[in-house]
This record gives structure tokens, C-alpha cells and sequence, in this order.
């Protein structure tokens, strides 16, 4: 079930019939039902050319009571100048409602969190639904780490599935690139890459977002297809290591980290080892998001 049927969840919809996929059934639900039913006949449409055959439809809530997983994009969009943690109070309230709604049926599969500030809707989403925390997941950095890969990849003149680098922390403002750890081929990057330039693809991939915005108001291919990947990873349990957003009990928060992701949501979060300048800028990311969870759970 996709619950919210705007760009993102559209686009989510979008890649899954594009992909050969285990998804046998998709319901996507929304407070706009036309605009559900709307997007399900549309996508219908394409099914005789898709590449895997998927049942679409509108539903409701009700629906979820047998659904696997449960992707959350439902929320006020991200404003031009607007911060992902500007979106908090508005999409805190809406995200507790669905959640509330969902568990009322019984839901008993995965919640996995797209609308932002994704890492505190993933905490709140936990809180909310009393699930096990290894059973919410947020799509984390995935995204920040597929644009990660590519920029580095332009840069060295390789496949971007061929880098190994990941964005880790909050996804927003404080997220910074895990470079001690970043590898091509088992190549450290730090010694293909100056200093200069690394700096300059971190800021890059931190800010693209708001670039992207500025330009054409959204941005919701990137998350479609990089959600798509954490679905298929789930329901094909491929226990591949995605810098999902994961509850970390070290510090009582959601934000993105590399875990290894299979059927059942969260397998384990892994510890890379952080150098000391790294492990001051994860705490700085840690503090950004508990101050922005003090603003919502009481909402």
C-alpha cells in the first residue's frame, strides 16, 4: 500500500511498473480519492507493456490489514526556501492520523517512512504504532547516497554500482558523506579524490534537493526509484546494506546509517568505523534531530 498519491507516491507507483518487482498487489489510498482512483487507472493502462504484471486499485485503510508493507509519502510538500524540518508540525499531526488508522486494522507488516522530515515521521511512526522498531523503517539517506555515488562517479570515469559511499545521518541539513570508508574496488576514494573536490561533491549531494526545487518545485523520481530498491530488498529479503533510517538505541533516534535490510525490515544495523572528525559531525546530525523530535511528540 502507498498511502498519499502526490508526486512522490505516484512516482514510487511509477518505477515499481517499470521494474520487474515481487509486488503482486499495489492499493494506493489518499484523502483526494479521485486522484487515487485517477492515478491507478493510469498506471493500469501501462500494464500490458510493464516488464512484471502488479493488480492496481484505489482503496482505503482498511486495505492494509493484509498488506505487506505500508509506504508512507502522505504530507505537506517541501516549499521553494522551505527546510524538511520547517515541514515537522504540519506532517507530524497527518502522519500519527494514517498511522492510528492503519493499526486499527490489524496491520501487521512494514512501515516504511518517505514523507519528511522522514527521520523524526520514522520515529513518531514507531511511537505511534507500538510495531517493533526493526519493522519501521525510513527510506534514510538512500537517496543522498545514490547521488553520492553518481557525483563520484562522474568525477573518477566508473559505474556509479561500483562505488561504495554513503550519506549517513539525518536526512537533511546535517548529513555528511561516511568518506573514511569510501571505496572503489576496495581503492580508499580519499586517495583518488583531493580533499577539495570531496568537500565540494559533499556539498553538492547535501543541497541538490533544494536545487532541484528551485527548479521545478519537487523532487520525486530520485526517492521513487530509490524506494522502489528498499521494497524489493524487503520482499526478495536480499539483506543488502542500505543507509536506511533505522532506530539507533545508542541515541534514541531514527537517521540514516548502513543496515542490512531483508524481509524482516531491519536485519542490524553495521558499525563502520568512524574517524573522530566523522563521529563529531554524527553527533552534530544526532542533536539537529532530537531537537526537532522535542517539537512533536507531544503533538
Amino acid at each position: 500500500m502507498i498511502v498519499g498519491t502526490g508526486n512522490v507516491g505516484a512516482s514510487i507507483a511509477f518505477a515499481l511498473l517499470n521494474q520487474c518487482t515481487s509486488v503482486k498487489e499495489l492499493i494506493l489510498t489518499d484523502l483526494n480519492t479521485a486522484d487515487a482512483e485517477g492515478e491507478a487507472m493510469d498506471l493500469s493502462d501501462a500494464l500490458a507493456v510493464a516488464p512484471s504484471w502488479i493488480k492496481i486499485q484505489a482503496g482505503s485503510y482498511a486495505d492494509a490489514k493484509t498488506c505487506d508493507i505500508c509506504v508512507l509519502t502522505a504530507g505537506a510538500n517541501q516549499k521553494p526556501g522551505e527546510t524538511r524540518t520547517d515541514l515537522v508540525q504540519k506532517n507530524a499531526k497527518i502522519t500519527k492520523s494514517i498511522v492510528s488508522e492503519v493499526m486499527a486494522t490489524g496491520f501487521q507488516g512494514i512501515f516504511l517512512v518517505v514523507a519528511n522530515p522522514m527521520d523524526t515521521l520514522s520515529y513518531l511512526t514507531w511511537k505511534t504504532s507500538g510495531l517493533p522498531a526493526e519493522k519501521v523503517i525510513g527510506s534514510g539517506t538512500v537517496l543522498d547516497s545514490a547521488r553520492l555515488r553518481f557525483c563520484i562517479a562522474e568525477k573518477i570515469g566508473v559505474h556509479p554500482k561500483s562505488i561504495h559511499a554513503y550519506q549517513i545521518g539525518e536526512h537533511g541539513d546535517s548529513e555528511f558523506t561516511l568518506w573514511s570508508s569510501a571505496n572503489v574496488g576496495g581503492e580508499s576514494l580519499i586517495d583518488l579524490i583531493s580533499a577539495k573536490q570531496r568537500q565540494e561533491i559533499e556539498d553538492y549531494v547535501r543541497n541538490e534537493a533544494y536545487e532541484i526545487i528551485e527548479r521545478k518545485g519537487a523532487t520525486h523520481y530520485g526517492i521513487g526509484a530509490c524506494t522502489v530498491q528498499i521494497i524489493n530488498c524487503i520482499l526478495k529479503n536480499e539483506r543488502r546494506v542500505l543507509s536506511v533510517s533505522s532506530y539507533d538505541d545508542c541515541t534514541d533516534t531514527y537517521n540514516g546509517f548502513p543496515a542490512v535490510v531483508g524481509r524482516e525490515g531491519l536485519i542490524r544495523r553495521l558499525t563502520p568505523k568512524l574517524t573522530e572528525d566523522e563521529g563529531i559531525k554524527f553527533q552534530k546530525s544526532v542533536n539537529t534531530l532530537k531537537n526537532t523530535l522535542k517539537e512533536v511528540l507531544n503533538v
